[in-house]
């Protein structure tokens, strides 16, 4: 075990923002922010101007109940005991040493913390630079298990947050650094400030660690609640800040606090559970009660923890944040929940979560940017098993598997089998092919893109010949004729139907044809210097394949230009193109009930400016997802003059750097593929 080493100077500063005035209640403003940001980082105060910041929305004015203490908290008190006066002028404002000037040497790092016995998969790193030893959090892992609210910036190597502080009057900023996949920031001093021990568990390696942060034991003071014009409002006073989680599902809402309640306490919220329920996967959330009640809580007693369960209410979604003087957190259940904000991530790279009006409706829509030409970052394909085309895995595991910093699920596949429904290219290789002439994104590697409806058509040419057609290339979609597998689709192929008669061929002639029999009942090895063909149906094209016969193969794709594009990612319908809405998704043959649905949408896009925007687009305030013509409108309000459709549903999933954004893992279903955004080289 390996403690920390932390700086005497370093304890001197830190101003955590928790003895500021009063919290102020207003709507969303963008500006300045007078108040000098604290940013410490190794023995030094960094004291500069933040850059224009969206600070959190906030509620209206709240009831009295919430009317907040003047006097400051106990920690607040232990930071004035600890520090010193100083002086703004005696401080040159400059950037903090490692993200300027020196590269830190990474002592350990892990992909798991331990948070007062409980195990989280958020990645850290330990760093040195010089004699300071430093450890950092991946960003949207430490808001998710830690409760720290990352907020707006326009700075790459500074993150204001929020975390029982005030950013009007103080924000609190810690430096960040990029790498590999994954943006750190430097909890070293805000761990001591807020009486957090650190402890690396493992071995003296480079990777495989797990990190443990015990918090101070808290407890819970009090749990008041109380009916707001835009929903429902609980308070949790606490007696000091604490770690704190969110799961929000699909009609109840999991809130877990690092802190102890009486027994009491727990007492006064023990409603019974409500019935289990079988909702749509894309259905607003069901009531629970009428309008006018209050939200339904339930108490829970953990080991370390007090944990709250709440009763969503129909078109509500949870908003939770904290607040200091008192320490407080805040639960809201209102159809706005979404907290907008813009992220400058990385050079090149934005993330924006922000409500897009499009008529009487609005939409919370979370998207990344990435500009090709600045950030460096490359785009492939990727999928759940790199030896298969057969599986489905979580999007968080399969982006981390392939070593992406971000990614969005992409293509249709077959839930029951597994396989994928749509053109899946990377490297020139065809892993899955295009159907039913759907709309499908290409690229290169010099940042071009091109949009459009995409159909492969190849040919197999007898020494005799004949002119076979073959319909479908390393694909789960069936239909009478050929179909053919490669070494991409994996190592052998199991039949789809009954009664499949396949054709083995090598070095261009065919040696043996062999029945299918029953599906799914027998694999056969796909020859890695050949392919399978597959006849379904009866057709007595057969008969021009027997063993021994030569072949060769013709193939193009429409338009022809997509043959020309390394990589390709294929789903529907295709929603913009040069600037102009074409969705038509009949022609690309979704059925009806599809088109008319409302539903969570996963998007690509492109912009005048030749960046690439990946979007999750969620139900609108107190309804349902959009219609694919609002999403096709709702991609174009955001710049896009190219757009496709990705699945949607349960498989969206916008992940960034270690986590997704746009919705709690436990709502996110399995899905086959995606594309992954990665940092060069590309793994």
């Amino acid at each position: 075990m390996s403690w920390v080493v932390l700086s005497k100077r370093t304890a001197i500063i830190l101003f955590l923002t928790l003895c500021g005035s009063s919290f102020g209640w207003a709507s969303t403003r963008v500006g300045h922010t007078k108040p000098k940001p604290l940013l410490s980082y190794s023995s030094e105060v960094i004291l500069s101007q933040l850059a224009p910041v969206v600070e959190k929305p906030l509620a209206p004015k709240r009831a009295e109940f919430l009317s907040p203490a003047s006097t400051p908290s106990s920690l607040t008190k232990a930071l004035l005991t600890q520090s010193q006066v100083l002086d703004d002028n005696a401080i040159t404002p400059r950037r903090a040493e490692f993200l300027a000037q020196v590269s830190p040497q990474v002592i350990r790092q892990g992909t798991q913390i331990s948070l007062n016995g409980r195990t989280f998969n958020v990645a850290w790193q330990q760093w040195q630079v010089g004699t300071s030893v430093r450890i950092g959090i991946s960003d949207i892992g430490l808001m998710q298990s830690l409760g720290v609210e990352l907020l707006s910036t326009k700075d790459v190597t500074r993150q204001p947050v929020q975390w029982f502080s005030s950013p009007q009057s103080t924000p609190l900023v810690l430096p960040s650094q990029l790498m590999g996949s994954y943006r750190y920031l430097d909890i070293t001093d805000l761990a001591k400030v807020a009486g957090w021990q650190l402890q690396v568990e493992g071995a003296a390696v480079a990777s495989g660690d797990r990190l443990r942060i015990s918090s101070t034991p808290a407890r819970v003071k009090e749990i008041r609640q109380a009916r707001q014009p835009w929903g429902s409002r609980i308070v949790v006073d606490l007696d000091r800040p604490i770690p704190w989680q969110v799961s929000d599902q699909r009609t109840a809402g999991v809130i877990t606090l690092e802190a102890s309640a009486s027994p009491s306490l727990v007492e006064q919220f023990n409603a019974p559970p409500p019935p289990e329920r079988q909702d749509a996967e894309d259905a607003a959330p069901v009531s629970v009660g009428a309008d006018g009640e209050n939200a339904v809580i339930r108490v829970e007693q953990g080991q370390k923890q007090t944990i709250l369960r709440v009763d969503i209410p129909t078109g509500k979604r949870l908003q939770v944040y904290s607040l200091p003087n008192p320490n407080r957190l805040v639960i809201d259940l209102r159809a706005d929940a979404l907290v907008e904000k813009e992220i400058s991530w990385a050079p090149g790279i934005r993330w924006h979560q922000k409500y897009v009006t499009l008529k009487n409706s609005r939409f919370p829509v979370v998207w990344l940017e990435v500009d090709p030409r600045t950030s460096g970052a490359s785009f492939r394909p990727i999928w759940s098993n790199p030896a298969t085309q057969v599986g489905t895995a979580p999007l968080i595991q399969t982006a981390q598997m392939w070593q992406a910093f971000a990614a969005i699920n992409a293509g249709f596949f077959n839930r029951n089998n597994q396989l994928p429904l749509g053109a899946v290219r990377r490297d020139e290789r065809w892993f899955s092919g295009p159907i039913l002439n759907r709309g499908a994104i290409a690229w290169n590697d010099s940042g071009q893109f091109k949009f459009g409806r995409l159909t492969l058509q190849e040919t197999l040419v007898t020494s005799a010949g004949s002119r076979l057609p073959i319909l479908f290339l390393n694909t789960g979609y069936v239909q009478t004729g050929f179909a053919r597998y490669t070494p991409e689709w994996g190592p052998t192929y199991t039949p789809l139907i009954d009664n499949e008669v396949l054709f083995v061929v090598q070095n261009d002639q065919v040696i043996s044809q062999l029945p299918g029999g029953i599906a799914g009942q027998q694999s056969f090895p796909i020859p890695l210097d050949g392919y399978l063909l597959t006849l379904r149906g009866n057709s007595p094209a057969s008969g021009s394949l027997s063993v021994g016969t030569q072949v060769s193969l013709e193939s193009l794709t429409t338009p022809g230009d997509f043959g020309s594009y390394p990589h390709i990612l294929g789903a529907g319908p295709l929603l913009v193109q040069n600037r102009q809405i074409v969705l038509n998704a009949k022609a690309e043959q979704f059925s009806d009930a599809f088109i008319q649905q409302s539903a969570i949408r996963s998007c690509i896009g492109s912009t005048a400016a030749g960046t690439l925007m990946i979007a999750a687009i969620h139900n609108r305030s107190g309804g349902l997802g959009p219609t694919l013509a609002e999403t096709a409108q709702l991609m174009q309000l955001l710049g896009a003059v190219n757009a496709l459709n990705f699945d949607g549903g349960s498989s969206t999933g916008l992940y960034l750097g270690g986590q997704l954004l746009d919705r709690s893992p436990s709502t996110a279903a399995r899905v086959h593929n995606g594309l992954g955004i990665f940092r060069s080289p590309t793994p």
